[in-house]
């Protein structure tokens, strides 16, 4: 994926240039032979867990149906809840399942890669997220795993907000809006700069990761609102009680003026 075109339009951001050295060429590459419904209900699975955890609850899954294999969507949608609460999928996640079910046997998802491939980027976010359960973040992995897509940069990801902090000596996160701003330089292997923002926080890690540039690169960072204190009230704020009295009397000074006046002038 590391094309001699991509590596010029990268190698321009001298920080990029030192991830590309120190971690090599980039790993990825397409599962084109994986239907979009398995990939998806492996992503259900996956959410809110450890990779074990999730790899053991769809090994069980499997198990459920022979061979030992996943189930078509109509093979899911036949089975009953009890069955796959058993397995270790929780309520949430079935009806999440369910609904992936429904909506490829609709044609809303595609049921093969190559109808999949066939959309654009926006498209098929725009398809996807209609499944429960199913978000953004989950649709871009499968753009960037799944279909090999140049071009995403998944600026809600903590692992690559935590790569460009580290990379890039920030001393906080990132804002999304900054960084998919800043990301513009990498269009269009923008997939090619979220690999190696991956890989900034590996090597890390590992104590390899190139030292930041001089000066860092001016990105908001994403700051915790802090409510300013409240200014204490004055008494006559707090209590307008002497406010009142006070308008009152100066009231009637100027009527006791206005009638005296008022005689001198018939005298």
């Amino acid at each position: 994926m590391l094309t001699p075109a991509a590596r010029r339009v990268l190698r321009r951001d001298p920080v990029m240039a030192a991830l590309i050295a120190a971690a090599g060429r980039c790993a990825l590459a397409p599962q084109l032979d994986t239907p979009p419904f398995d990939y998806l209900v492996r992503a259900i699975a996956h959410q809110q867990l450890n990779g074990t955890a999730a790899a053991r609850i769809l090994e069980r899954f499997k198990s459920l149906y022979a061979p030992a294999s996943f189930p078509g969507p109509g093979q899911l949608l036949a089975t009953p809840d009890e069955q796959l609460r058993a397995v270790g999928f929780s309520y949430g996640k079935i009806r999440a399942l369910r609904d992936l079910a429904a909506q490829t046997l609709a044609g809303v998802v595609p049921p093969t890669t190559e109808e999949l491939a066939a959309l654009d980027d926006g498209a098929v976010i725009e398809r996807l997220t209609t499944v429960r359960g199913i978000g953004r973040w989950t649709v871009e992995m499968l753009l960037i795993f799944q279909l090999g897509r140049p071009d995403v940069l998944s600026v809600d990801d903590f692992g690559v907000r935590n790569g460009f902090r580290l990379a890039y000596g920030l001393a906080g996160m990132p804002r999304a809006r900054a960084l998919a701003g800043f990301g513009e330089r990498w269009r269009p292997y923008r997939t090619l700069a979220t690999w190696y923002l991956w890989r900034a926080v590996d090597l890390a890690r590992a104590g390899r990761l190139p030292p930041p540039p001089r000066p860092r690169p001016r990105v908001a960072l994403q700051q915790r609102a802090v409510a300013a204190p409240r200014k204490k009230r004055s008494s006559a704020r707090t209590n307008p009680a002497p406010r009142k009295r006070a308008k009152a009397a100066g009231t009637a000074r100027a009527r006791r003026g206005a009638g005296q006046s008022r005689r001198r002038t018939r005298a």
